[in-house]
C-alpha cells in the first residue's frame, strides 16, 4: 500500500491522532468496504445472491490490499471514489474467485457506499467526541467546585465590572459543554442511518427484495433504516456539522477566557506549565497560550467550512453536481479541527493554575469601584434609587479623581454615614460579599453534568 503524501505538519498541534485515523486515506477506504462487505452478507441473507460468494467478498474488503495512489489518480477521472475502489474490489474478487466477482455492488449506487462509508466514520467521530466532552466536563465540574468561592473581578467589555467567582465563570463553561453533549445524544438517531437507494433513490434494480436486502444491510451496518434515501437531501450532515461548529465556539469562548486571564496585566490563571510549551524563539521569558490558540484557532476555521455544508444543502434533483463533491473534505475536516480543540481543552482544565492572590489584587485596582454597586443597592432602599445612584457616582469620580480609595471617600461622606456605618461599608466593600448567585451557578451546572454521566 502506497500512501500519498499528506500536509501533517500541523496535525498534532490542531487535530486529535485517533481522529485523524478515522479519516485518514485507510479510514475511508476501509468504511467503504465495509458497505460493500455488508451488503454481500445482507443479500445473501436473502436469498439474493449465493453464500458462497460472502466469504470472497468479505476477504478481498480489506483496505490494505489497494494502491491509495492509484485510487487517487482514478478518482480524478471517475469522478467519485467509490467507481475506481468497486473495479478494484471487484478485480481483487475475480483473481480468487470470478464467480463471486458477479455479485459486487449489486443494486448499489456509488453515493450509497460513499455515504453510508461516512456514516461509519462519523460513528467512530462521534464516539471519539461524546468520550473527550464527557472527560472535560468532568474536568470542569471538578475544577468549578475546587474555585466556587474564590473571586475575581467580573469584566463587562473588558474592563472591571462587579466580583465573580473563578467557579462561576468555569461553570460557564461545563454548561456550553453539557448542552452539546445532550445535542449529540438527540441527534444520533438522524444521523445513524443508513444510505441505500440505487441508481435514482428508488432500488428498482432489485426489485421486490429491495425492501427485505434495506434492512438486511441495516441490521448488519448497525444503522437505522430511514424512511427513504437522501442522497440529495443533506440536513443530517449539516445538523451535525452545526452541533460540531457550537463546540468549536464554546471551546473557543473557554480558549479565549483562558488567553485573557492569562495577559501579563492580569495574571490571574494560566495554562499548565510544561517544557518548552509557550517559548519564543526570540524571548527567554514568554509562556504563550498554546493551547488557547488551538481553542480559538479551530472556533474561527469551523464556522467557514460549516457555510460550505449549508451552501450545498440546495443539491439538483436526485444527484447533485459539486454541491456533494463540496462536502467531501469539509465535514471531515471539521471532525478533526474539534477533535485538535477537545484534546488542547482537556490538558488546559485538567492542570489550571490559578493565582489567587493576584485575583484579589487585581480586584482592588480600581480602590473599591467595583462594590460601588453594592452599596448603591443598600443605600437605594434608605434614599431612593436615584438618590442613591447619584450619590455614588459623585463619590466614584472624587475617588478616581483624588486617587483614593472609595471606602475612604464614602466614610467622609455625611449623606452616606448617615444611613450607613462603618462595619456595614466595610462588610459592603468585601468582595466575598458580593458574589450573589455564584455558588448556586456552579451547583446547577454541576448537577446538571452529573445528570448526564450517570
Amino acid at each position: 500500500m502506497n500512501q500519498r503524501p499528506g500536509n501533517q505538519l500541523f496535525d498534532a498541534y490542531f487535530t486529535a491522532r485517533d481522529m485523524r485515523e478515522v479519516f485518514c486515506d485507510q479510514g475511508r477506504v476501509q468504511a467503504m468496504l465495509d458497505v460493500e462487505a455488508a451488503l454481500a452478507r445482507a443479500q445473501a441473507r436473502v436469498g439474493l445472491i449465493p453464500h458462497t460468494a460472502v466469504a470472497p467478498i468479505e476477504a478481498a474488503c480489506q483496505a490494505g490490499f489497494y494502491d491509495f495512489a492509484a485510487l487517487g489518480e482514478a478518482i480524478a477521472t471517475a469522478g467519485n471514489s467509490a467507481i475506481p475502489l468497486v473495479k478494484a474490489l471487484g478485480k481483487h474478487i475475480a483473481a480468487n474467485d470470478a464467480e463471486a466477482e458477479r455479485y459486487v455492488h449489486l443494486g448499489a449506487t456509488s453515493q450509497d457506499v460513499m455515504d453510508t462509508g461516512l456514516v461509519l466514520q462519523l460513528r467512530q467521530a462521534l464516539a471519539l467526541i461524546e468520550c473527550d466532552l464527557a472527560q472535560l466536563g468532568e474536568t470542569l465540574a471538578t475544577q468549578a467546585l475546587r474555585y466556587v468561592a474564590t473571586p475575581l473581578a467580573g469584566r463587562t467589555w473588558l474592563q472591571h465590572a462587579t466580583p465573580v467567582t473563578l467557579g462561576m465563570k468555569i461553570a460557564g463553561w461545563l454548561g456550553a459543554v453539557s448542552r452539546s453533549r445532550q445535542r449529540l445524544q438527540e441527534l444520533k438517531p438522524r444521523l445513524l442511518v443508513l444510505q441505500f437507494g440505487g441508481a435514482s433513490g428508488t432500488l428498482a434494480a432489485l426489485g421486490d427484495q429491495a425492501m427485505p436486502i434495506a434492512e438486511a444491510l441495516a441490521g448488519e451496518l448497525q444503522l437505522t433504516l430511514p424512511e427513504q434515501p437522501w442522497h440529495t437531501q443533506r440536513d443530517r450532515l449539516v445538523e451535525f456539522g452545526s452541533v460540531l461548529g457550537l463546540i468549536a465556539g464554546s471551546l473557543g469562548k473557554l480558549g479565549r477566557d483562558i488567553s485573557l486571564l492569562m495577559q501579563t496585566e492580569a495574571g490571574e490563571v494560566f495554562e499548565p506549565a510544561a517544557p518548552g510549551k509557550g517559548g519564543s524563539s526570540t524571548m527567554p521569558h514568554k509562556r504563550n497560550p498554546v493551547g488557547a490558540a488551538v481553542l480559538i484557532g479551530a472556533a474561527t476555521r469551523v464556522p467557514g467550512l460549516l457555510s460550505t455544508l449549508f451552501s450545498a444543502m440546495p443539491q439538483e434533483h436526485e444527484r447533485s453536481l459539486g454541491l456533494w463533491h463540496a462536502e467531501w473534505e469539509t465535514l471531515p475536516e471539521i471532525c478533526c479541527l474539534v477533535s485538535g480543540s477537545l484534546k488542547q481543552a482537556l490538558l488546559v482544565a485538567d492542570s489550571l493554575e490559578v493565582d489567587a492572590e493576584r485575583m484579589a489584587r487585581n480586584l482592588d485596582l480600581t480602590q473599591g469601584l467595583v462594590l460601588a454597586e453594592a452599596v448603591s443597592i443598600v443605600l437605594a432602599q434608605r434614599v431612593g434609587r436615584d438618590t442613591a445612584h447619584h450619590l455614588l457616582e459623585q463619590c466614584c469620580k472624587r475617588a478616581v479623581a483624588q486617587q483614593r480609595h472609595l471606602r475612604a471617600v464614602l466614610g467622609e461622606e455625611p449623606q452616606v454615614t448617615a444611613q450607613l456605618s462603618a462595619a456595614e461599608l466595610d462588610r459592603l466593600m468585601d468582595p466575598a460579599n458580593y458574589l450573589g448567585q455564584a455558588h448556586t451557578w456552579v451547583e446547577r451546572a454541576v448537577a446538571e453534568h452529573s445528570a448526564l454521566t450517570a
